[in-house]
């Protein structure tokens, strides 16, 4: 009876061991299990080009002050990172707009634009991850619908494209100015005028380039001219007064000049002295 109640009173320490033992590898397992089924939750990776907005469900909710830069981040398991794009993204659109004279022209553009990464918790915050269709697209059309009601067709069609183009870039950065979106460029690919305008319009460019292809070929015809008329107005000038100065005692002069020279010559002649007009002496030779 003695030797019962010993070995009972030996085996409760090992019995307590063993239940703590068991206890404590439940616990790891549940442990683990949680780890297992909430790690997706408790962590995120980041990519390049990206950035994040942590939303803390017990908390206050978007945190404005922090935005979460690229890579591996640990995060409670009731809260959640929302990751957007910070890369330089495009937008494209086609839309039809009304020319100032209320004509339908079709325009084919692109946006190029980014969120501002400082100002990512406002933007989802205020706007949210779908803020491309809420303000960008919106802002786009507006500037282009209001920049294109400007100038009539002609003026869209030939001088007045990258005047466009820089009007309705500006404006839509002025709308998104307090979206927390920044716009870097606006392109304008394509515009189409309804075909009987188009025609109209290159038919008047046409003419027009004629015209001055024409003025051009006047003009020029006309500076000749006018260099042919003062060159013969310099030529009879200078015969005027060439024949001003031509005195009878210069021609003589001349003559005699002239005489002497000849006279130099080793080819044969007669020389009359006074024989000739005014004077002047003749000169016969054998050639």
């Amino acid at each position: 009876m003695s030797a019962n109640f010993g070995q009972q009173e030996n085996q409760g320490p090992q019995l307590n061991l063993g239940n703590k033992f068991s206890f404590m590898i439940v616990l790891i397992g549940a442990g683990l299990l949680v780890l297992i089924l909430f790690w997706s939750r408790m962590t995120v990776t980041i990519g390049s080009g990206e950035a994040g907005v942590l939303f803390r469900t017990f908390g206050s909710g978007v945190d404005v002050e922090n935005t979460y830069s690229e890579g591996f981040h640990f995060l409670a398991p009731w809260n959640k990172m929302f990751v957007y794009e910070v890369r330089q993204q495009e937008a494209g659109e086609k839309m039809k707009v009304l020319s100032s004279n209320g004509l339908d022209i079709s325009v084919e553009l692109s946006a190029w634009f980014m969120p501002e990464q400082v100002n990512l918790g406002n933007l989802h915050r205020k706007i949210g991850q779908g803020y491309l269709n809420r303000v960008v697209r919106p802002a786009l059309r507006s500037a282009t619908r209001s920049v294109i009601g400007r100038y009539e067709p002609e003026q869209i069609y030939s001088s007045k494209r990258d005047v466009i183009q820089d009007e309705i870039f500006h404006e839509t950065k002025e709308i998104l100015k307090e979206q927390y979106v920044t716009v870097n460029e606006i392109l304008v690919r394509d515009i189409i005028l309804p075909p009987t305008i188009k025609n109209a319009i290159e038919s008047k460019l046409k003419q027009e380039q004629e015209a001055l292809e024409y003025k051009f070929r006047l003009q020029k015809a006309t500076q000749e001219a006018q260099k042919i008329r003062i060159d013969a107005e310099g030529k009879a000038k200078a015969n005027d007064i060439l024949n001003s100065s031509l005195t009878d005692k210069i021609l003589q002069d001349k003559g005699i000049e002239a005489t002497i020279k000849l006279s130099e010559s080793p080819n044969s002649k007669v020389i009359i002295i006074g024989g000739g007009e005014g004077g002047l002496p003749i000169i016969l030779g054998n050639q």
